[in-house]
């Protein structure tokens, strides 16, 4: 029986070649002026706080910038068509969170570069493992099963732990990890494979399908089930943060598959009623919207935290205090929670802008994977990975100025945070694929197949 397999012909390899060279020389020169903007941001730093100059860098801060290059020579032989903006931007991020660590707290600087070669290597071993995005697609129930295994794990007697008041940890020996941080990717590429499958189906759906009881549990189950995800999160381990990111995510994606409005209203409408009682019943939801609405009232106890960042933006102003010549040191929770401020109050609005710009090329990077992929699943996938990217920065940003409550989630690749920054990057090690796929079908077509026996 005849079956049809593709093979890469030798003017068809010659031509990816020739075309795959400029982009990975630009992803060098891009990576090139992340190095030299954290290396002189970090030599800024250091004079800021000693007052004197000192040519001299630290291995640490020599070990942020090269470890980059080992995720380029992954992308020149698993994903030579990739978008070459992406991991340079996560680098330049990643370097000047360093700086910024290490001018606050140096054993952290220390230990996030530790986390920032383990997500390098993760993000290698991805492209290397995953030579397929479309294959993911087959795992779609164990990578939801295990997600949720993942969301409840803090839970169980003697590996969770609880910090201030959630339970977002679990403990190996002396490792720390936040599981949740995989749990949102899992989870992500779930909705893409779920809505695969049944977004025509949910495109026809409309408000007075609820009336039906079939319908609605075949219908509205997953968005049941992601609300119940949702609420295990605020309710049981407080984690408000992840929760409206995981919801977000889903229900952004499924108006995003089916063009369909009456999901994106019914999902807000859930999650609206679900805070409200969260904030009700819970002491640690209700304190996040109580100094969300006037921490000056709260400055000197619960409202402390967001009080000084205010101060902060402040005195910043439109060009900062100068890298090492602020007080960030004065907010706590400085390097992972409001590392944003400490931005904000040193580089100033120039700085904060420029940060935000960076993630706008990365989400723009996303969303192009996303519209040149060549299969539904990984066109899903791409913009469920960018939009959970995307809404992690907004929420925790929108937290620090506040536009919104106060999350808890991290500033991707910014913040200090070993599962945040690993995850990160094998969100991106996926886009990544997801562009080279896309961009190697859009220059040269599909593969001519050939028939085999």
């Amino acid at each position: 029986m005849a079956s049809t397999t593709f093979r890469r012909t030798g003017k068809r390899a010659t031509l990816t070649a020739k075309a795959t060279i400029p982009r990975r020389r630009f992803e060098v020169g891009l990576l090139v002026i992340s190095n030299i903007a954290t290396i002189v941001a970090f030599l800024l730093a250091k004079f800021g706080l000693d007052q004197s100059y000192s040519p001299t860098l630290d291995p640490y801060v020599v070990a942020i910038v090269l470890l980059p290059y080992f995720g380029h020579l992954a992308n020149r032989i698993s994903a030579p068509d990739t978008d070459p903006a992406i991991l340079p931007v996560a680098a330049l991020l990643n370097g000047i969170g360093f700086v910024m660590i290490d001018r606050l707290d140096p054993t952290e600087a220390h230990l996030q570069v530790l986390w920032t070669a383990l997500g390098i290597g993760l993000y290698s071993l991805t492209l290397f493992l995953v030579k397929n995005s479309d294959t993911l697609d087959r795992f779609r129930y164990l990578l939801v099963m295990v997600g949720i295994g993942l969301v409840l794990s803090p839970l169980v007697p003697g590996l969770g732990e609880n910090i201030n008041g959630e339970r977002l940890w679990i403990h190996f020996g002396p490792l720390s990890f936040q599981p949740v941080e995989a749990a949102k990717l899992l989870l992500a590429l779930f909705f893409a494979s779920y809505l695969t499958e049944k977004g025509e189906l949910l495109k026809r759906l409309s408000i007075r399908h609820i009336a039906s009881i079939g319908s609605t549990l075949r219908s509205f189950g997953p968005l049941g089930a992601a609300w119940a995800i949702a609420m295990v999160l605020m309710a049981v381990e407080r984690d408000v943060g992840f929760a409206l990111l995981i919801f977000s995510t889903f229900v952004v994606t499924v108006w995003l598959a089916t063009s369909n409005k009456t999901f994106l209203g019914l999902g807000t409408v859930l999650f609206v009623i679900g805070a409200y009682i969260a904030s009700k019943l819970f002491a640690q939801v209700n304190e996040r919207f109580t100094i969300w609405l006037d921490p000056w009232k709260y400055a000197q106890g619960i409202g402390y935290q967001i009080v000084q960042a205010q101060y902060a933006f402040g005195t910043g102003g439109y060009s900062g205090t100068g890298l090492g010549q602020g007080h960030p040191s004065l907010i706590p929770v400085v390097t992972s929670d409001f590392i944003f401020a400490a931005i904000g109050e040193e580089l100033g609005l120039l700085g904060t802008t420029a940060i935000l710009f960076a993630f706008l090329v990365i989400i723009g990077a996303g969303l192009r994977a996303a519209m040149r992929a060549r299969s539904q699943f990984s066109s899903l996938v791409a913009a469920s990975f960018t939009l959970t990217f995307g809404l992690q920065t907004f929420f925790i940003i929108s937290g620090v100025i506040r536009i919104l409550p106060l999350t808890g989630v991290t500033l991707p690749f910014v913040a200090y945070g070993g599962s945040s920054l690993v995850a990160n990057y094998v969100l991106i090690a996926i886009l990544a694929r997801i562009s080279h796929e896309g961009n190697d079908a859009r220059h040269f077509g599909p593969q001519p197949p050939i028939q085999t026996k």
